[in-house]
């Protein structure tokens, strides 16, 4: 029984959420025959894309033809399927267009779950956490469930509001009207420079007067960035209407204050970039779309877990963890802190791979299974071949460049290497800390700042490779924890790793060097 006399059922772990994130992880515990219940308070998977995007098209790609029959490879630009085997339900047999409707989703992770006939309660709203000696209570409105591991897999649960005056005067992007002809020959400002402005200033712009989007922050674009979560290419019209003087405007300005005044508003502005310039701007229609926040009401004041500084989402630990609440983990959109504006951990490409390493992760910690790596010779041309053969394969790695990882520890003295596959990188330090001999390998882009990404000057020498610009291959040592050397394979624009005086022979060359 629980302290308030509810009725209590166990199971090791809780999830609490049915989206994407949720139903992934059910399906790797449920292959596991691990002791799991997941939790949806609404009556079938997907709640969110029920409503969103607003619009109903996706930005996830959905590259159907790719001359590639290995399912691996295909999943590198299949950004929607979740991760199984054998792979006999992909996104792909749901929609074939580039960009999916949402609705698409919302039939593909409903039939993904009845097909695994995994364990959801669906109807279910956690309404309190409470933690426990040795795990936690999970409160509902007709009984209470005690579980060692809880893991919120819940997304975005609110809208993130920004702290200007008179905000309650902006119509949210979650309740705004869709239909473009409602704008008609208004002048609206829409707050925030992110996708959903991007996709709401899309649909009025040939209805509107005048769109101006703003925030204070310059505008990220995902072809800079390499951030699949930055403004993307297919809201160019936007740009375009902006630097061809149509009055539509993308606007770095602070808003101070908005004002109801009439039939319109008056918002007052403070330019970022004109020597602290003010103005006075009129509109019809003030619209916000500043994105999502987590939702922490539903914990007890005891197991509040710490948030990022702009309170959106959750901190993590290296295993995806509360850093200040033990036993409470982090799935999905809600995980990527770690990798924020970097790898792809906020979209289901990214984080179904995050969700696998968890799985073993928890299953290690409260199931007693270690991980179980792979064994390889501590020899040049061993490693050479295991590493190449990877970054040429792995969807893992190709998707969640720059922070998964697969790490190779070495024992000089039985003279075999560990393989460990798909670790998040800082894992894999925290881990290995007392390792003399490890090494991390993964994709990573070039990071220099260059003046346009569409005329880059390459230089295809491989003892240039550390100044590529595409995706490529790094292998980096660690020594106790720290990093004592780096090794970047030159570019190569079909991502195929194979040259003989490119890749090969540079990377068995450094494998020479560094085991001595």
């Amino acid at each position: 029984m629980s302290r308030d006399g509810g009725a209590e059922e166990f199971h090791k772990y809780i999830i609490v959420g049915a989206g994407p994130a949720g139903v992934q992880l059910s399906y790797y515990l449920h292959q596991a025959g691990s002791d799991y219940l997941t939790l949806e308070r609404t009556g079938a998977p997907a709640e969110f894309f029920r409503v969103f995007p607003r619009h109903r098209k996706l930005i996830s790609l959905n590259k159907v033809h790719t001359r590639s029959t290995d399912p691996e490879i295909r999943l590198r630009w299949d950004w929607n399927s979740l991760l199984h085997e054998p792979a006999d339900l992909p996104f792909a047999k749901y929609s074939t267009d580039y960009f999916p409707h949402a609705d698409d989703i919302v039939r593909y992770l409903a039939d993904f779950q009845r097909y695994h006939q995994l364990a959801v309660r669906f109807g279910v709203d956690v309404t309190r956490v409470e933690k426990i000696e040795g795990g936690f209570l999970v409160h509902t409105a007709d009984r209470v469930l005690r579980c060692e591991c809880l893991i919120m897999a819940t997304g975005w649960q609110k809208p993130n509001v920004p702290k200007i005056r008179g905000i309650e005067h902006a119509v949210g992007y979650e309740v705004m009207d869709t239909d473009p002809a409602r704008y008609a020959n208004q002048r609206v400002l829409v707050i925030g420079k992110g996708n959903s402005a991007f996709e709401t200033a899309s649909a009025i712009l040939g209805h509107a007067a005048m769109v101006h989007l703003a925030s204070p922050r310059p505008l990220r674009l995902a072809w800079n960035t390499k951030h699949p979560g930055d403004v993307r290419g297919q809201f160019g019209a936007v740009l375009d209407s902006y630097q061809f003087k149509t009055l539509h405007s993308v606007l770095d300005c602070v808003i101070d204050e908005i004002r109801p005044v009439g039939d319109h508003f008056e918002v007052d502005i403070t330019y970022t970039h004109a020597d602290g310039e003010t103005a006075t701007l009129e509109y019809e229609s003030v619209l916000r779309c500043t994105g999502f926040a987590m939702d922490t009401d539903v914990f007890d004041a005891g197991c509040e877990p710490e948030l990022v500084a702009s309170g959106r989402m959750p901190t993590t630990g290296p295993d995806w963890q509360s850093p200040n609440v033990d036993g409470l983990y982090f799935a999905g959109t809600l995980a990527q802190a770690r990798d924020f504006k970097k790898a792809s951990s906020a979209f289901i490409d990214g984080f179904r791979y995050n969700l696998r390493t968890l799985t073993a992760l928890l299953r290690e910690r409260y199931e007693d299974v270690p991980l179980s790596p792979g064994a390889v010779a501590a020899e040049p041309d061993a490693l050479t071949t295991l590493v190449l053969d990877r970054v040429n394969w792995s969807s893992a790695l190709w998707t969640q460049f720059e922070f998964l990882c697969d790490a190779l520890v070495v024992d000089e003295e039985t003279g075999q290497v560990r393989h460990y596959e798909d670790l998040p990188e800082d894992y894999v330090v925290s881990r290995f800390a007392d390792e003399p001999h490890v090494y991390a390998f993964s994709l990573r882009w070039g990071r220099d700042d260059y003046g346009d990404v569409f005329a880059i000057e390459r230089h295809p020498e491989p003892d240039r490779a550390r100044e590529s610009a595409f995706i490529h291959p790094v292998i980096r040592r660690y020594s106790h924890g720290e990093l004592v050397a780096e090794k970047h394979l030159l570019e190569d624009l079909l991502a195929e790793w194979r040259r003989q005086d490119r890749h090969v022979d540079p990377l068995r060359e450094f494998f020479t060097e560094q085991l001595g």
